[in-house]
């Protein structure tokens, strides 16, 4: 019996131990990483996880077996976050605003933590009754346009003041806690009203700013304006004195100019008139000598056209031969006429062309010195006045031998020459008209009334050759 008795004893133990082997094996536990399991037993409390000293592994035995039963809490070791979203709060003036606030947390004492909260959840919104207070309390004694204006300098004051707090339930922050948003709570225009202002400021400071950017502009303007004016008036000042003593300088070379060229057109006219002179003079010496010519001739011929005609025939070979004589001599003088014209008029071209070389090159060099110097080449030129009398003597002479050509070649005239020949008997044919002329045809008619024909022909012709008629 006893025997027995043992073998049901062993066969229940091994049944319980492999019970509890295999519940083991559903109870056993392993703590995520970002995860802390805080398990309180009859005996101690004890944290599961990674870098703790009692590992990540544990059994969950249940609570209700004695000894061996325990209670659990799981709380994140990785960072957590609080928010606090459309949170009223009031300023020191009591003015209303909604805020938005966000905190990090993580669990520095996980133990601590499990001694005050029984869940995660727990922990979390006793965190936010925290924050909730610490914002309360720390907005209410600054104004809305503070808080506005230093976000960052409150969200340090709510870190100050939460963490003081967060270190009896095993939790510190993170980074700073931040204001996010400040607005108006509902039927509320307060920090709308405080924008209106600040951005009517700011208008108003940027439409001061820019209004006095532009008045300094408009300033620097008119004194960048008044000093180029200034420099111009300079500039345009010391141009016109320049120009003005340019102009006066050219304004005396004109006038010296001009008195010059008067001073060598006075010379110039006075040698014009003194030539005009030469020619109407000898011109009016030539007529007057014509005009005496003329009247002897016709005096003469007058008388000697009674004495000649009973020399007719013998007058008409003379006549013809004289008349040739005269062609000649009219040609040989109209010859040497025209070749000391051409001649007189080569070396006029000669000299003309020199001065007109040298009024050239002094007009390249300036028109005024050209004049000058061209008035002064006439007026100093007695070779060119000299050209200008010989021809209009040339002129002169060819005029009259051509008309003495065309008076004798008219007259009836017969010229007997006693010896030699026509040259020697009688110089010239304007010897006829002269006294010696006179004297000759006399002394011819006393030589015919000394022989008894000339004195038979003379009283043929009409002419007593009496002493008393003579």
């Amino acid at each position: 019996m006893l025997i027995s008795y043992l073998v049901i004893a062993a066969i229940i133990f091994a049944a319980f131990i492999f019970l509890m082997m295999s519940t083991s094996l559903f109870l056993r536990r392993v703590v995520p990483t970002n995860e802390v399991h805080i398990v309180q037993s009859g005996k101690a409390t004890v944290s599961y996880g990674k870098e703790h000293e009692a590992g990540n592994t544990y059994y969950e035995w249940p609570a209700w077996l004695p000894k061996i039963g325990i209670v659990k809490i799981v709380l994140p070791v990785s960072v957590f976050d609080g928010d606090l979203e459309a949170y009223e709060a009031y300023d020191k003036g009591r003015l209303p605003f909604v805020v938005d606030v966000k905190a990090f947390f993580r669990i520095s004492d996980s133990n601590l933590a499990a001694q005050r909260v029984s869940s995660f959840d727990e922990l979390r919104s006793q965190l936010l009754a925290i924050l909730q207070g610490a914002v309360r309390t720390i907005l209410a004694s600054a104004d809305i346009e503070e808080i506005m204006q230093g976000r960052s300098q409150f969200g340090e004051a709510f870190t100050r003041e939460v963490e003081a707090q967060l270190i009896n339930w095993g939790v510190s922050t993170v980074k700073n806690i931040e204001l996010m948003d400040i607005r108006d709570a509902s039927a509320s225009h307060v920090i709308k009203n405080i924008m209106e202002k600040k951005k009517s400021l700011i208008e108003m400071q940027s439409r001061i700013e820019v209004a006095e950017n532009m008045k300094r502009a408009s300033i620097a303007e008119i004194e960048a304006k008044r000093e180029t004016d200034v420099q111009l008036q300079d500039a345009l000042q010391k141009v016109g004195s320049r120009t003005a003593e340019k102009d006066k300088a050219i304004g005396i070379a004109n006038e010296q100019a001009q008195q010059a060229i008067k001073e060598q057109a006075k010379i110039t006219t006075e040698k014009e008139l003194e030539i005009t002179k030469v020619s109407e003079v000898t011109s009016a010496n030539i007529a007057k000598d014509v005009q005496i010519v003329k009247a002897t001739q016709d005096k003469e011929t007058a008388a000697i056209n009674k004495d000649m005609a009973v020399i007719e025939a013998a007058q008409e070979k003379e006549t013809t031969i004289l008349v040739a004589e005269g062609t000649k001599a009219t040609t040989i003088l109209v010859a040497e006429g025209n070749l000391e014209s051409k001649k007189r008029e080569s070396e006029g071209i000669a000299v003309e062309g020199t001065a007109r070389a040298e009024a050239e090159k002094a007009m390249q060099l300036a028109p005024v010195q050209a004049q000058i110097v061209l008035a002064k080449e006439i007026g100093n030129n007695e070779g060119y006045q000299k050209y200008l009398i010989t021809i209009e003597q040339v002129k002169a002479n060819q005029a009259v031998g051509i008309e003495q050509a065309k008076a004798l070649s008219q007259a009836d005239l017969k010229i007997i020459a006693n010896s030699g020949n026509v040259e020697n008997g009688m110089k010239g044919v304007m010897d006829i008209f002269s006294s010696n002329g006179g004297t000759n045809v006399g002394a011819m008619l006393e030589g015919l009334a000394q022989t008894e024909q000339g004195e038979a022909l003379l009283k043929k012709v009409g002419l007593n050759s009496d002493k008393k008629d003579k």
